[in-house]
């Protein structure tokens, strides 16, 4: 059972999660850490660069969750950019940063290029996750049968209305993201969810069972989850 850690607003949850994460770094230099994108965790890296600064963080490995994908790298509705900006270039860590082409020649190909490093760099120490609407992680959307390793996902309406793709000139055409066998293998999850739209997905995610249907769900397998919420995504 997955039990929530709940914080009166939005920086309060940050605050603890930068903690967090700076406390398991420390534990272990060398980690390997799994960063999702969005709105819920940017304030966790942006406390959490300031923490360390790069020389704290000279050991760290970093591996994007998911991309948009065809998009330009250079967009700024990119994962990438929001990554590199929020904490990859404050750590100065771009040399153990490992991550999806937004645009690749070969999306295929793209996923076993980064399912074959995970395999040879993983596992994952600590996955920082975010949650959907429709309860998916990553790109891995809800679907009769759940991809277990890097993979090219088709894009559901939930996540075509993301906040972050809205208004940008170019629109993904599918989604590239780790799959569900390389987060339940981290060794460590730290579930961020904040704001009134994940009420429903959170309340779910607590009191229903496990379904390829709600993704998230199969968190509940993970014997190391760390969920921390604010007052608008638990309450009332």
């Amino acid at each position: 059972m997955i039990e929530p850690q709940i914080f009166a607003d939005y920086e309060s949850l940050s605050q603890h999660a930068a903690a967090w994460l700076a406390e398991r770094c420390s534990a272990r230099p060398s980690a390997l850490l799994c960063l999702a994108a969005g709105s819920t965790p940017s304030r966790t890296y942006e406390l959490f660069a300031a923490r360390l600064r790069s020389s704290a963080a000279s050991q760290l490995r970093f591996i994007k969750l998911d991309e948009w994908g065809g998009l330009p790298m250079t967009s700024s509705a990119t994962c990438e950019q929001q990554l590199r900006r929020e904490l990859i270039e404050p750590l100065g860590a771009d040399q153990r940063y490992f991550a999806f082409e937004s645009s690749p020649l070969d999306p295929a190909a793209e996923c076993a290029r980064i399912a074959g490093w995970l395999a040879a760099n993983g596992p994952i120490d600590v996955a920082i996750l975010g949650l959907g609407v429709n309860g998916h992680l990553g790109f891995n959307e809800p679907a009769a049968e759940l991809n277990p390793h890097a993979h090219v996902a088709e894009l559901s309406g939930a996540s075509l209305g993301h906040v972050m793709i809205q208004g940008s000139a170019d629109q993904p055409r599918y989604g590239l993201t780790l799959g569900m066998a390389d987060l339940l293998h981290a060794r460590e999850i730290l579930l961020l969810v904040s704001g009134a739209a994940k009420r429903a997905p959170l309340e779910r995610l607590l009191t229903d069972g496990i379904s390829t249907d709600f993704p998230a769900s199969l968190l509940q397998l993970h014997p190391r989850v760390t969920l921390l919420c604010d007052t608008a995504s638990r309450s009332g």
